[in-house]
């Protein structure tokens, strides 16, 4: 017999060794408002279906959880990709990335016709017709040759490139009925777990809804994203003239020596976006209406202090000076600064800047009057009145940059004419293989435990707790103004993670397995191994990516 000791519950239970998960779960009562769909085992993720040979600490979790919501998408990809093939013969899904709250999937079916209103409807058809039947997804685990073998059999030369390229030994992939297919993590039991989805036709593809992060029994609220869409369709756009759709496309072209290669063009194409950006900018500075305030705003790890700089070089060879200043300057001091619920600083709520101080400033300066701008001293929490005033002269444009930039409130007695209104996001536009996306925040969560890790303001197991935190501020305050931008940037290097895994290695590894970050390390060390490292000296000194691995000529603010 086996001691497990629940988490969720707080007891310990005794087991027969071998006895799955699935089989656990009744004999452990707690609160269960929504399915249970995956467990983490000592830290670890994995599926219901795991069986359990030695004593364990086990937390089981449902798609509330970012843990369970990642198993059930999952599950729900493949039981798509297993209905498109069914319904079309000879046709291929491509999951390519999230977007309105769901995921945009492309069908290129054998004969080439475009993807309409009744394939959906067909595909759609097909899915709960397996959900109905409640079909079991098989785990396989064999030899990595093995499998690469299966997959180039089958025609998925994205998968055999994806593992033939990644070191792995051995490796495990899935069965639903008689379709194989591969996965970078667990997944639910059976199809009959997967009854909360939506799917309908959207641009050239469908788009696929699972479940409400809130509240998974309904389908998360659709989002109209157009201008977001446009930059994933851009950027994968310039991924396929490359021949760089998925990752084992990358890792051969590192392998046979591009990576230096990949690493200019990379450079190439965001100095062409500022360059693009600082030439609109000036255009409308000298056009109708008069541009003078530049606002530039996008999540943690976006990127924002270096592209700003960035773009205050180009606009300056574009004749113009620009006057930079943050949000940041115009926090209220620390003791007036909102609190959560648990009585800790709220330093992402809007009221935690001075937005009336900092449009009342905005004004007097288009006005052309003097001001006298802030510097906030994050030691000691108050805002501070040096010696440091601006006044707009003939070629002068403002750059403000912070999370709240492109809050309407905080400009509002401003008239729009007078703004440009740019958006940095990490938006990655390339995929493990077909039926793999890579979540976004993964690229920006790596950035920041890197940086902090070097710059020794958190550990990493710090940096991992703080993220939930961090994103539900980014729901609240950056996300909901996204679309209003005029312009935005994607701030994704194309060989990022192969750069990112020499330097995030090391610090995941330092996190004990006996606590609660470890589960997300754990996911994140599997997840950048998958790449062929990259040695970061050909990474110029200008690079965005400096901000995040050091060595950047930008100066940074503490």
């Amino acid at each position: 017999m086996i001691q497990v000791y629940c988490k969720n519950t707080g007891t310990y239970k005794s087991f027969r060794e071998g006895t799955t998960l699935l089989d656990m779960l009744p004999a452990f009562v707690f609160d269960k408002p929504y399915p249970i769909v995956s467990a983490k085992v000592n830290n670890v993720s994995q599926g219901l279906k795991f069986r359990v040979y030695n004593n364990r600490d086990i937390e089981f979790t449902d798609a509330t959880s970012p843990n369970g919501m990642r198993v059930y998408n999952r599950s729900l990809f493949f039981l798509l990709c297993k209905a498109a093939h069914d319904v079309f013969r000879g046709s291929q899904i491509n999951v390519e990335h999230p977007i309105s709250h769901g995921y945009y999937c492309e069908l290129h079916k054998a004969d080439g016709s475009k993807t309409t209103a009744q394939d959906v409807e067909k595909i759609k058809a097909r899915m709960l017709g397996m959900v109905e039947r409640d079909l079991n997804f098989h785990r396989f685990e064999v030899h990595t040759e093995e499998a690469i073998r299966i997959f180039r059999e089958k025609g998925h030369e994205d998968k055999a490139r994806l593992l033939e390229t990644s070191g792995q030994v051995y490796m495990d992939y899935y069965t639903l009925g008689r379709t194989a297919d591969y996965y970078y993590g667990r997944l639910v039991p059976s199809t009959g777990y997967l009854k909360v989805w939506n799917l309908q036709l959207f641009h050239e593809g469908m788009l696929l809804r699972g479940p409400d992060k809130h509240d998974p029994s309904k389908v998360a609220p659709y989002l109209d994203q157009p201008k977001t869409f446009r930059m994933f369709k851009e950027n994968r756009a310039w991924n396929e003239i490359m021949g760089l759709r998925t990752v084992g496309d990358l890792n051969l072209a590192c392998q046979q020596g591009h990576g230096k290669e990949l690493i200019q063009i990379a450079e190439a194409l965001q100095e062409k976006k500022i360059v693009q950006i600082a030439e609109e900018i000036s255009k409308r500075f000298h056009g109708k209406g008069g541009v003078r305030l530049v606002l530039i705003t996008g999540p943690s790890s976006s990127g924002k202090t270096t592209v700003s700089q960035r773009l205050a070089v180009q606009l300056k060879a574009c004749g113009l000076r620009p006057l930079t200043f943050s949000t940041d300057d115009y926090f209220v001091n620390r003791v007036d600064t909102p609190k959560l619920p648990d009585g800790s600083y709220d330093f992402d709520n809007f009221d935690t800047v001075d937005h009336k101080a900092l449009q009342k400033d905005l004004l007097k300066l288009l006005a052309g009057e003097e001001v006298l701008v802030p510097e906030y001293n994050f030691v000691t929490g108050i805002r501070e009145y040096k010696d440091r005033r601006y006044k707009l002269g003939p070629n002068n444009v403002i750059v403000v940059e912070g999370i709240h930039a492109l809050n309407p409130s905080l400009t509002n007695m401003i008239p729009n004419a007078k703004k440009y209104r740019i958006f940095i996001s990490t938006l990655t536009s390339i995929a493990l293989d077909n039926h793999n996306c890579i979540p976004t925040s993964d690229n920006r969560l790596l950035r920041r435990i890197v940086r902090d890790s070097y710059k020794g303001a958190f550990t990493a197991r710090e940096t991992i707790a703080q993220w939930p935190l961090v994103r539900k501020a980014e729901d609240d305050w950056i996300y909901p103004y996204q679309e209003n931008a005029d312009v935005m940037f994607n701030s994704a290097y194309l060989v990022e993670f192969a750069v990112l895994r020499n330097h995030a290695e090391p610090i995941l590894e330092s996190i004990p397995k006996n606590c609660p970050e470890y589960a997300e390390a754990h996911r994140l060390l599997k997840f950048i191994h998958y790449f062929t490292p990259v040695p970061d000296n050909e990474i110029p000194a200008t690079s965005l990516l400096r901000e995040f691995v050091g060595g950047s000529s930008f100066t940074y603010p503490r």
